[in-house]
């Protein structure tokens, strides 16, 4: 009877160690959520073949969750209206911010997508969501000036906020001919491990600078 006592008694702290593991476990995962463009919806492709899909699965083993919520087409004013619904959906630890290259491409004017990512940041911030913002470029056809507002406002964006700024990760490949669809905007099948493989070293050192 005794032994039984003792047994009984050590169920509830078994319990209670394997309920331990599993809140470590959870709190030692990360969850981020991608909200971007064509660039990470893989655009002309399947979606496991995007660079998005093939991180995820490089990510197999650790306690990292990926979840792309990028759409072709995206720009700021739309992921600033996805936002709220996508975080109470998806409950992410990091939001990746990978917009602006829609609104550049239309011209939109500068101080509006600055605004419109300015808010999302601090809308993500406020609910403890640390955020990664993606430095984004557009052809040089649409002028120096108008460029240049366009490019260093990533970079104003991520050092007012103190956010992890990721350098564009088509800067090499659209410049490779052999590396893009052919409508010269978006990369091409081959170009998708390129890009998972940089992004997986950019974002890993983005959350271990959390």
């Amino acid at each position: 009877m005794r032994q039984l006592k003792l047994v009984l008694l050590f169920i509830p702290l078994l319990i209670i160690s394997d309920h331990l593991a599993a809140e470590q476990i959870t709190s030692e995962q990360k969850k981020i959520l991608v909200l971007g463009d064509s660039l990470s919806a893989a655009y002309g492709l399947r979606q496991e073949q995007g660079w998005v899909s093939l991180l995820q699965n490089a990510w197999q083993q650790q306690p990292i969750i990926v979840v792309n919520a990028a759409i072709s087409g995206e720009t700021t004013d739309g992921g600033l209206a996805r936002l709220p619904r996508l975080l109470e959906q998806h409950q992410p630890t990091h939001l990746y911010i990978e917009l602006g290259g829609n609104d550049g491409l239309q011209g939109h004017p500068v101080k509006k997508m600055r605004d419109n990512i300015q808010s999302m940041i601090t809308f993500a911030q406020q609910q403890g969501i640390e955020v990664i913002l993606q430095q984004m470029q557009i052809p040089t056809n649409y002028g120096r000036r108008y460029n240049q507002m366009f490019t260093s406002m990533f970079t104003e964006l991520a050092e007012q906020n103190n956010v992890p700024l990721i350098p564009f990760f088509m800067q090499d490949i659209a410049l490779d001919k052999s590396l893009m669809q052919r409508d010269g905007i978006h990369p091409n099948l081959e170009a998708q491990p390129m890009i998972a493989e940089f992004m997986k070293e950019k974002l890993e050192g983005a959350l271990k600078a959390d």
